[in-house]
């Protein structure tokens, strides 16, 4: 889990199967992948909130969640 200042990013590694749905779904490009396929949340900053990648993440690996 990280808190990236305006959402926190949880990641279940075991979960992810590496199939870069969230990469390529993600309208800021937060993301980038590692050697194995799995999302790097590399720029957070960027990050909306708009929970694209935890909604259509098919292992459930990913959930966003914005910080008061």
């Amino acid at each position: 889990m990280e808190n990236m200042g305006t959402v926190t990013f949880i990641f279940d590694e075991k979960l992810c199967k590496g199939c870069g749905i969230c990469a390529a779904l993600c309208p800021k490009q937060v993301y980038d992948r590692n050697e194995e396929g799995k999302p790097v949340f590399a720029r957070s900053e960027a990050c909306i909130g708009c929970q694209l990648c935890e909604l259509r993440c098919p292992d459930f690996a990913i959930r966003i969640r914005r910080n008061a």
